[in-house]
């Protein structure tokens, strides 16, 4: 197997650089600004998660269309596209006044434009420029993206408490259209199968074909259900860590530690994506996954919360690289925006619904580990489903279009 080429690599990178420009389109982004808006706008709390609820909701349905786009019209024009109109959005949200209307419509479209639609285009890039070691690359995609978010939280934390949440945002504004646009339009490179030696004209399977096979549900239906818990987690982690005794500076010091973590399981996961398949390390970190919940609502001591916090942490890791690579890797690069799409949706849908099932859950009964609890099985079934999995290579032995590449 040869190595990936150097346009592969730079693909990897401008991918990167284009997920973190869904950032004011993503919930830690819009996390950043929640408390200036909210004071800004004179909006409560149940309002504003109201809009933002259904704004994630129904901005998930862009997912499919973008993918179609993507497919249809080449990567590098519709990224480039997508990325310049983010760039209004976000401008025109830096402006937003009172009007809860105007604020939900600018809500909507950052969910659909940058937690969405670019969210495809980032990942589809690196599965269609990535002809080879795809769980490598994906690995490598991986920590570079999380490196860069980390970068700019702390930039874009500092701006915001200098100049304000609108200059941050304006200033994001300019950056997309001075910066990213460029490179997607300059550097992102349409891997089509006619350019690519080893992949024929017949590479891959139709959407509809994939979503009749159980790999597309074992593997957007273990991420997905690792995006509800985690995003419910995510938000309430503070809370769940409280009712263990533990303070305030010991969940800060839980999360670096599983951030960490996460990008020590992510190296470790494109590596070994090298040497041992997909199924096999996705059923592996779902099962790591379900230990490190189960052991959350048990947590007593320091030995606890550490064992627990490499748990989740590791596991996390792992899940976002199989998710990032699957999708290239069992059912080709043909159609890769639309499948990758429909994942897409399926896994924000969940994460919507995830702070609200746990919120639901300490209202009914005072305590988060019911809903932990019940979760835990579901991960397990997912992790013993997950080893019956068999993907095939349609790189080597092409399907033909509408032919079924992955079984269990």
């Amino acid at each position: 197997m040869n190595p990936p080429s150097r346009i592969a690599w730079s693909t990897v990178l401008i991918a990167a650089v284009v997920m973190l420009a869904t950032l004011p389109g993503r919930t830690q982004g819009l996390g950043l600004i929640t408390e200036p808006l909210l004071a800004d706008l004179h909006l409560d709390r149940v309002t504003y998660a109201s809009l933002n609820l259904w704004a994630t909701v129904l901005g998930a349905a862009c997912c499919i269309p973008a993918g179609l786009l993507l497919d249809r019209l080449g990567l590098r024009w519709s990224t480039t596209i997508l990325v310049g109109a983010l760039a209004v959005v976000v401008w025109a949200m830096s402006t937003v006044t009172g009007s809860i209307a105007a604020l939900f419509l600018l809500l909507l479209l950052t969910r659909a434009l940058g937690q969405s639609a670019l969210s495809v285009a980032s990942i589809t890039a690196v599965g269609k420029g990535t002809l080879d070691r795809v769980g490598l690359a994906m690995g490598i995609y991986a920590i570079t993206l999380s490196i860069l978010f980390i970068a700019a939280f702390v930039v874009l934390g500092h701006l915001i408490t200098t100049s304000g949440w609108r200059t941050a945002w304006e200033w994001i504004a300019i950056a997309l259209v001075c910066v990213v646009a460029p490179l997607t339009a300059l550097m992102l490179r349409d891997h089509r199968p006619s350019t690519v030696a080893a992949v024929t004209a017949t590479d891959g399977i139709e959407l509809a074909a994939a979503l009749r096979t159980p790999a597309f549900w074992i593997f957007g239906g273990g991420t997905a259900l690792y995006g509800m818990v985690s995003s419910g987690l995510g938000l309430f982690n503070e809370a769940v860590l409280a009712e263990r005794g533990f303070n305030r500076e010991t969940f800060h010091h839980f999360l670096a530690v599983t951030t960490f973590l996460a990008l020590l399981g992510q190296f470790l996961c494109g590596w070994w994506s090298l040497r041992f398949g997909l199924p096999m390390l996705l059923a592996m970190a779902l099962g790591l996954y379900a230990i490190g919940l189960a052991g959350l609502p048990l947590i007593s001591g320091p030995l606890g919360l550490w064992t627990v916090a490499a748990f989740l942490g590791i596991s996390g890791g792992f899940i976002t690289v199989i998710f990032f690579a699957v999708w290239s890797r069992a059912f080709g690069r043909r159609h890769l925006g639309r499948i990758q799409g429909a994942a897409q949706m399926l896994t924000v849908l969940a994460s919507a619904g995830g702070p609200l099932l746990f919120a639901q859950c300490h209202a009914w009964s005072g305590s988060y580990a019911p809903v932990i609890w019940t979760l835990v099985p579901a991960v397990l079934l997912l992790a013993i489903a997950a080893t019956r999995v068999r993907l095939l290579d349609p790189t080597s032995s092409p399907a033909p279009v509408g032919a079924s590449a992955a079984t269990a």
